[in-house]
């Protein structure tokens, strides 16, 4: 019984080495086959003589040998192949796969190299379009400022013309006579009276002179020494009296001699019959225009207010 049972048991595994072993058998005896044939192949063309054209030219590949891979037992058809027999087979692939990324990582980074000096470029050249922008405004504010300091200067040079040209253009303010008794040089109170009126209106006031001319009925010499200490009269009252500049003041003794009157040079002058003392009070035009500036600039100031 137990020997029954162990030849059941042992049954399945005589089985199992039969396939196996009919399995390993198919294969060579396939594979001897293909052997032969090759050889009985290369035997038969080897005997075969060749052709006059094939013997004068070869082939260039039938001069290379022929490699074949060697593939392990099964041939082509591998089921079972191994991790080595697959890695050999995928290396070429892997080396080609890794010069193809290499080639690529160059080929990247050239375009980076390529772009950075681009853009290195671009920044070089805006900077130097930014510095040459500002020159161009500093030049332009400059040139601003030239032709605003040459308008000052031309309006200056102006100004001093007129001022040069005023300076010896005086116009007639007011005149007055003063009148004397008997050729004395003595003042009488009318006399003082138009003095300090003239006087008064004088404070304050610059660019201005006064013009005397002193005249007696007496003639030759005697005449012009009589009008001369008239004018002299004046002169020295106004001068202690009101504190005028002497400097502003100049007289004539013309004794009988008349002067003609503006605008009538035909016309003959009158002949002197009295003592006196003509004062003409002239001012220069720049004070005019000095004194009519502050009047002008109140009448705005009045003007603005409510």
């Amino acid at each position: 019984m137990k020997n029954i049972t162990k030849m059941m048991n042992s049954f399945p595994r005589q089985l199992a080495v039969l396939t196996l072993a009919s399995a390993i058998a198919i294969p060579v005896c396939v594979a001897q086959d293909q052997v032969n044939t090759g050889t009985s192949t290369g035997v038969t063309s080897q005997s075969t003589p060749p052709s006059a054209t094939q013997q004068q030219q070869p082939s260039p590949e039938a001069q290379q040998p022929l490699t074949q891979s060697k593939e392990g037992f099964w041939g082509r058809i591998y089921p079972f192949a191994r991790k080595k027999w697959v890695k050999r087979q995928i290396d070429p692939i892997n080396d080609r796969l890794t010069e193809l990324d290499e080639v690529n990582a160059k080929n990247a980074q050239d375009i980076k190299d390529v772009d950075a000096r681009a853009q290195a470029g671009i920044r070089r050249a805006q900077s130097s379009a930014d510095a040459a922008n500002q020159m161009a405004m500093s030049a332009n504010s400059q040139a601003q400022n030239a032709s605003n300091t040459a308008q000052q200067a031309s309006s200056h040079v102006d100004q001093l013309n007129d001022t040069v040209k005023g300076l010896d253009q005086y116009h007639q303010i007011t005149d007055l006579d003063i009148n004397f008794r008997g050729g004395s040089p003595a003042l009488s109170s009318d006399a003082k009276t138009k003095l300090d009126e003239l006087a008064s209106s004088l404070t304050g006031r610059d660019g201005y002179i006064l013009e005397m001319d002193a005249h007696s009925p007496m003639a030759g010499s005697i005449g012009i020494q009589t009008s001369e200490r008239l004018a002299e009269s004046v002169e020295r009252y106004l001068v202690t009296e009101h504190q005028i500049p002497v400097f502003r003041m100049h007289f004539v003794a013309l004794g009988n001699q008349q002067a003609p009157a503006a605008g009538s040079d035909d016309q003959k002058p009158e002949r002197v019959r009295t003592s006196s003392v003509h004062l003409v009070l002239m001012e220069n035009s720049l004070a005019a225009r000095a004194a009519a500036s502050p009047q002008s600039a109140t009448a705005a100031a009045g003007a603005e207010q409510p």
